[in-house]
């Protein structure tokens, strides 16, 4: 038999590729000469007979036909079935010290180091042809489905679906429980336009939860002996360790869901019950929203289009996380998006992608960060400049220089309100006169949810709320206040959809003087207001006499104005 035949039979019978088949070739075996040429010499009528004689020289056992029946299921609980398929691996017998696993490349050590990691035992490698370990892959996980009680009817009764999972990750009727499970809380959390998916692992128990509109609900409590199968699923999709436990980790899923392109965020964290897991779900199809369609007044939109004209200097944009701010910022870049402009971004991730802006994706583990992108960006003759988010003193004040060299920089910062950017740049350790020279203007921005026009209804303000609206009986009355009911349209929430309330601060030349003179930011806010600045406040107030919004979320996503 001639050396390529050999090498052949090797790579459709094992999950070997050429690569390792090739280095294999070159290892000297005890009878002498190349293993290659050995194995050329003999005469094989089937490729079970190759790898047995491969087996031999590599010092591991060879089975020819797998006893599916004898595996016992509790084995691959916690290896979710794309993982076994894709490495052609399954964990067949264990003893008290070692677990003996079904594998067609017994040099993937790293696999079988996982394994290892994953049991805390010895491994043991029992080598078969991959299509023998695919068919008992699939009948060892469909003779699981039995044991798994009752999740068949908990999908059904919980999860009453109009699409097939099929749209979501292409899985099949062989697919396990778990991996249709997770398919389907997947499915359903772009179906109610859920934000973020929170897998929350108790003493006796774990919760599913979505966070929709701003808002976390209780979707589904799966059984506590889910719990590492569900974990493991989800960390093998996001391309995690699934044997690290203790470390928290990132990921990413792409997924395509009827045409959409999903991208979701994994994070995991070790806590005293398990792995805690959380998925922020960005939709790339959706169109990136200009200014004008996100809830922003006439006057806000008016100021920030002539802060936007500048060519110098910086702007930035405030809030906490989940507040709205990098709609801002992309909504800022598309109005000034033109031909004439060269416009560069660093961005920690990048979440939507515009054509003709550069955008760079921050990647810390190779020395990526955002000040030493922006060093580098400096030298692409850009116009303007976004930052993902000024996190220390290095980034900001390299944002400063390149606004005093001129530059236009647009970026975010974690503060409460526009006036406490200024402290919170001062804290870092930039110097009050760089500050008072560079910077533009502040947003300050929260979301409340706007109201479902199919079953608001009116509602009488009493005493106390027209305390709180700053109005009087007679100036309600002839607003359009509305109160939240539920209907079908919005699953029973009274809301769909979030707007922007926001507050906007110009560095008026009287501001820069306080900011010179290290004032506090209630200083800085009391002077912005006595020259006309709508607070965030008084922003939902208009929205709540107009409406949009309702009481609740104005005292929810505001404070009161000292």
């Amino acid at each position: 038999m001639a050396l390529e035949t050999v090498g052949n039979i090797l790579l459709k019978s094992t999950s070997m590729n050429e690569s390792e088949i090739s280095t294999l070739f070159q290892t000297d075996v005890v009878e002498g000469g190349k293993l290659g040429e050995h194995l050329s010499k003999k005469n094989y009528a089937s490729p079970d007979e190759v790898l047995n004689e491969l087996c031999k020289h590599l010092g591991v056992d060879f089975i020819k036909d797998i006893p599916v029946n004898d595996i016992p299921v509790d084995l691959i609980r916690n290896i979710p079935i794309n993982y076994a398929k894709s490495y052609s691996i399954l964990p067949y017998k264990e003893t008290p010290s070692t677990i003996i696993v079904l594998t067609s490349n017994p040099l993937n050590y790293k696999i079988l180091d996982d394994l290892r990691a994953l049991f805390d035992k010895n491994v043991q490698a029992l080598v078969a042809t991959t299509s023998k370990i695919q068919d008992a892959i699939n009948k060892v996980y469909e003779k699981s489905t039995a044991s798994l009680q009752g999740l068949d009817e908990i999908e059904s009764e919980e999860y009453d679906l109009d699409e097939p999972i099929i749209d979501l990750l292409e899985a099949g009727d062989d697919e396990a429980p778990v991996i249709k499970l997770v398919n389907t809380l997947l499915f359903r959390a772009v179906k109610e336009k859920a934000s973020d998916i929170h897998i929350e692992p108790y003493e006796k128990d774990m919760v599913v939860r979505f966070r929709i509109d701003g808002v976390l609900y209780d979707i589904f409590k799966p059984p506590k002996k889910l719990q590492n199968a569900i974990t493991s699923r989800i960390k093998v999709m996001g391309n995690l360790n699934i044997a690290e436990k203790r470390l928290p980790q990132d990921g990413r899923i792409p997924l395509k869901l009827a045409g959409k392109d999903i991208d979701i965020r994994l994070n995991s964290v070790p806590t005293a019950f398990g792995e805690r897991l959380v998925m922020r779900l960005q939709d790339r199809s959706n169109v990136i929203l200009e200014l004008e369609q996100l809830g922003f007044s006439e006057e806000f939109l008016r100021k920030m289009g002539d802060l936007l004209e500048k060519t110098y200097g910086i702007i930035l944009v405030t809030g906490p996380t989940g507040s709205g701010k990098s709609t801002t910022l992309y909504g800022s870049l598309m109005k000034m998006n033109s031909i004439d402009r060269n416009i560069i971004t660093v961005e920690d991730p990048v979440e939507q992608r515009i054509h003709g802006i550069g955008q760079i994706q921050v990647n810390s583990k190779i020395g990526l960060t955002f000040a030493s992108g922006l060093r580098s960006i400096l030298r692409q003759d850009p116009d303007v400049i976004m930052i993902g988010e000024i996190r220390d003193y290095e980034t900001a004040e390299i944002a400063i220089n390149s606004s005093l060299t001129g530059h236009l920089v647009l970026s975010t910062i974690h503060t409460n309100d526009s006036a406490g950017a200024i402290p919170r740049l001062l804290d870092m350790g930039c110097e009050p006169f760089l500050i008072a020279s560079s910077l533009l203007g502040v947003v300050a921005q929260r979301l409340v949810r706007v109201l479902c026009p199919h079953c608001k209804v009116p509602h009488e303000v009493t005493d106390s709320e027209l305390v709180t609206l700053g109005v009087t009986r007679e100036q309600a009355q002839r607003a359009n206040v509305h109160k939240a009911v539920g209907c079908t349209q919005c699953n029973q929430k009274g809301y769909i959809g979030r707007t922007t309330v926001c507050e906007l601060l110009i560095l008026s030349e009287e501001v820069r003087q306080l900011i010179l003179q290290r004032s506090d930011g209630g200083s800085i806010k009391k002077m912005a207001i006595s020259q006309g600045m709508k607070t965030l406040r008084e922003d939902g107030i208009r929205k709540v006499l107009m409406g949009i919004t309702t009481i609740e979320e104005l005292l929810a996503n505001t404070q009161v104005d000292d």
